[in-house]
């Protein structure tokens, strides 16, 4: 079993919560069976260790055996993608973006594992079954090809303390779109001027790489009015007047707060981890994040965590509540995979209510229970003083829910992978194209793309 040395600014963090009982597991043979699985290691070592809990637990139940690799995100990335091509895959693969179950589910990569997902099919969230009912084009439909496991939202993430700083109060935050963005700004300006030099309004996930920038560019096209670039009948909408002008406006809003300087200029670099670490030093006064690592990261220092707050979404501009994007996480079986019964049965296992709203209690609650049932029967969820976790499940279970548009067409899985309306930002900022024109291009290759995912509807 090996575990990869985690970041030093994320050791020490809090140990586990205790979990309770397990539920009876679903044994697959009577005889001891080792099953090889590469799971994502966490942003806090609580993750690692309710992962390695639920693994304990697990063969100790059944007889069998896990061994386990805890890989961080961006190596488990390569290492997947290189596995199923190259057809030396582990028995259980934890997808450590949002691309990777699509684009390989449609590629006949993935084994269908819809008799694990039918034992608790009525307790998951709508949306974390949609998005792992993907679409095969060798056997030409939809079957469920990921187990889902944890959701996420996205949501703001502001210091108190520097919007007082600044003179502000956060019942000033105003509720729609263009106002809540444009509030943060002149802050900047105040704050420096009480030298804080290196301090700046917001933090922008921009980059070419990961899953933060995709999520960013999506939640300010639906605040726009394009959240119909993708339906869910798969079909892309590039040629509907209000998607167009939805994407013109995120991007002039984006590579203005970028030309302006109210973002840091190394944004055109940063990958999943380094708003986090820019937010934690204070050089963001608000932040932008599909989950509660920024939160939990300083979870023992109680005074920065009490200090963060996390803001659910603000209104689109016409005061219209906007629609919570529900990113799900999950496991997938690659084919190939040498102890598919011992994979199915550890994925049933672990996605019994009980036992899956514990081992994410255990993870401190950094991602959803995708169960409706637990997460509004369990106090833990919302009714616990931790402002941070209930606004987060509040956005989830009170909102309109909606998945990412990888649900709807693998298609859209290779041109967030690609990252296209990333490079439509880098076209306007780095090489002075115009905000039109950066659409139409990537318009364009979205059409292209789209092109080579022809699906049969049922």
């Amino acid at each position: 079993m090996k575990l990869i040395t985690r970041r030093s600014m994320l050791r020490g963090s809090t140990g586990l919560i205790a979990a309770g009982a397990l539920a009876r597991p679903y044994i697959a043979n009577a005889a001891a069976t080792t099953a090889t699985v590469w799971w994502t290691q966490g942003f806090i070592q609580s993750e690692d260790t309710s992962f390695k809990k639920l693994v304990a637990d697990y063969e100790k139940a059944s007889g069998n055996k896990l061994d386990y690799s805890i890989l961080p995100f961006i190596q488990l990335r390569q290492k997947a993608v290189s596995a199923v091509t190259s057809g030396a895959v582990p028995d259980v693969l934890e997808v450590a973006d949002y691309f990777f179950g699509a684009l390989y589910s449609w590629d006949d990569k993935l084994l269908d594992v819809t008799d694990v997902v039918e034992t608790q099919k009525s307790e998951f969230l709508d949306v974390a079954l949609s998005t792992m009912h993907n679409y095969n084009r060798v056997a030409k439909k939809r079957n469920f090809y990921g187990v889902p496991m944890k959701a996420s939202a996205a949501t703001f993430h502001i210091w108190k303390s520097l919007v007082e700083k600044a003179g502000y109060k956060m019942t000033d935050i105003p509720s729609k779109w263009d106002d809540f963005i444009d509030f943060f700004k002149p802050m900047q300006k105040k704050l420096r001027d009480q030298g804080m030099r290196r301090t700046y309004a917001w933090g922008l996930e921009v980059g070419t790489a990961g899953n933060d920038s995709v999520r960013t560019f999506s939640v300010y096209m639906a605040a726009y009015g394009g959240g119909g670039l993708v339906t869910a009948d798969g079909k892309l909408h590039v040629d509907d007047p209000q998607v167009r002008e939805a994407a013109i406006r995120t991007l002039t809003k984006m590579a203005e707060l970028f030309k302006d300087g109210y973002v840091p200029q190394s944004v055109v670099n940063w990958n999943d981890a380094d708003n986090n670490n820019a937010f934690h030093a204070k050089q963001l006064v608000a932040d932008f994040n599909g989950s509660l690592s920024i939160e939990l990261a300083r979870i023992e220092n109680k005074e920065e965590y009490n200090d963060i707050i996390t803001y659910a979404l603000p209104n689109d501009n016409n005061g219209t509540p906007l629609a919570a994007e529900i990113g799900i996480f999950g496991a997938v079986i690659p084919k190939g995979a040498q102890n598919v019964a011992v994979a199915k049965d550890f994925l049933k296992y672990a996605i019994q209510p009980s036992v899956l709203n514990e081992y994410l209690k255990g993870g401190l609650g950094r991602w959803a229970v995708p169960m409706p049932k637990i997460a509004q029967s369990d106090p833990y969820w919302l009714h616990s003083d931790d402002q941070h976790r209930t606004t987060y499940i509040h956005q989830i279970l009170d909102r309109k829910r909606i998945p990412l548009n990888t649900a709807h067409n693998p298609a859209a899985a290779e041109v967030d992978s690609r990252h296209i309306f990333q490079e439509a930002w880098f076209d306007i900022t780095r090489d002075g194209m115009k905000p039109e024109a950066a659409v139409d291009k990537a318009f364009k290759r979205c059409e292209e793309i789209f092109a080579k995912y022809p699906m049969q509807q049922s």
